[in-house]
């Protein structure tokens, strides 16, 4: 880690040395959020744009020079990064804007964007030599770090509430993790899996606790940049649970412009379901993120369902500090925007990567994005993760398949009704 420079705590700017072996500030137990630090001189002068450009590696280890990671670590083998983003011309003339591009990340190997900051759990955790690696999970996180771990025979304890979809808990099983299904939220799941950690000292991948998972989770800003040829659009719009992710793609456009690579930050969006909106009231009211009490959260996009959001922090700082705005829009909303934006860019999302859509439409309403603006969308997780939700989605859009004899007649009955 040649080029870290230490990791800063997100309260009180106590700085640790880049081998500091805990998670946490000592100052602030575990709201002391670390932030990871780079020798961004010493980065310029050793890496350029054309050094990246010929980089024929095209996966978020493409990206080491701004990662905590030595130049010759051990990365597992597969292939996490590198998804595509779609230049969703549909989407862009229904809402009436210059351009929307979409970024995929279900086609991750897991399928969901939370593959990135498990790849570096694992890395992290294989260079301590943790036997164990535990997370806590609404069931993306956790498919993340059983599958990246079944690459590699990390052994791993997934913390999940019972009622995490059914897909999510079979991709668990399937990978060979050791599964807790815990009668409780989130919230639950995530205080039993610290508990354990430090019961056990396995090593925690934990969001929002452990520093390493928005470095893992940035590159999918750092993606963005290079895929616009390093044209900064006007704005991007993030889901948020935990706030990792939002804070990642925050991080990512603070590298690139200390590194003189773009002039600017693009304005960041972090949407939430009406029933999980934490973020949102504080942007709302001022009030202080870090006295602020636990909500009740309850939405259909499992995967940003937060009592507490626990990268608050660094989550509201990527909307303060780029000019954007935290909306909420309601679990209706949501599942609208789901077939929406997959027939307008081809991307089938589960409901937390719709919900970034569906913040989208509302601020073009509520004139937030201009006529002008260039604005990318971050899809999260693939529809697949939540069948009973995109089930719910079509059926609520007036979509229903039909129902035909064999034969050609019965075919064109059906047709010819279906056109009335």
């Amino acid at each position: 880690m040649d080029n870290v420079t230490g990791l800063t705590c997100v309260i009180c700017d106590k700085t640790y040395p880049a081998d500091y072996a805990g998670y946490v500030c000592t100052e602030h137990g575990n709201e002391g959020i670390l932030d990871v630090g780079y020798d961004y001189e010493r980065i310029a002068n050793g890496w350029t744009k054309d050094d990246l450009d010929a980089n024929r590696n095209r996966t978020m280890w493409r990206y080491k020079p701004v990662m905590p990671v030595v130049p010759d670590a051990q990365v597992p083998p597969l292939t996490v990064g590198g998804t595509p983003m779609y230049d969703a011309t549909p989407l862009a003339a229904d809402l009436g804007i210059a351009r929307v591009w979409v970024k995929d990340e279900g086609r991750q190997p897991t399928a969901s964007l939370k593959d990135r900051a498990s790849a570096m759990a694992v890395v992290k955790a294989r260079e301590v030599g943790a036997e164990v690696v535990t997370t806590a999970s609404t069931g993306n996180a956790a498919a993340a770090l059983s599958g990246i771990s079944a690459s590699v025979g990390q052994k791993n304890v997934i913390f999940v509430p019972k009622s995490a979809p059914e897909a999510k808990i079979a991709q668990l099983l399937a990978y060979g993790s050791t599964v807790a299904l815990v009668n409780g939220n989130y919230g639950d799941a995530f205080e039993l899996c610290m508990l354990a950690a430090a019961e056990y000292g396995w090593y925690n991948r934990n969001t929002g606790y452990n520093p390493f998972m928005t470095e893992g989770k940035k590159t999918a800003g750092w993606e963005i940049l290079e895929d616009l040829e390093w044209n900064v659009p006007d704005a991007i719009f993030v889901s948020v649970g935990d706030g990792s992710i939002i804070g990642g793609v925050h991080k990512a456009m603070k590298d690139a412009v200390a590194l003189g690579w773009i002039d600017r930050a693009p304005r960041i969006y972090g949407i939430q379901a009406a029933g999980s909106d934490y973020m949102v009231q504080a942007f709302e009211s001022g009030e202080d993120i870090l006295t602020k009490a636990p909500i009740a959260a309850d939405t259909v996009a499992d995967s940003i369902s937060a009592d507490l959001p626990r990268d608050r922090i660094k989550a509201m700082r990527a909307v303060s500090q780029t000019g954007g705005a935290y909306m909420r829009v309601s679990d209706d909303e949501i599942l609208a925007a789901l077939p929406l934006m997959a027939r307008g860019s081809g991307v089938f999302a589960e409901p937390a990567g719709a919900t970034a859509y569906a913040g989208l439409i509302k601020a073009v309403d509520e004139g937030l994005v201009n006529p002008t603006d260039e604005v990318v969308v971050l899809s999260t997780g693939s529809g697949l993760k939540d069948v009973a939700s995109a089930m719910k989605a079509v059926t609520a859009a007036g979509t229903t398949p039909m129902v035909v004899d064999p034969n050609l007649e019965a075919l064109k009955q059906a047709l010819v009704k279906g056109t009335q």
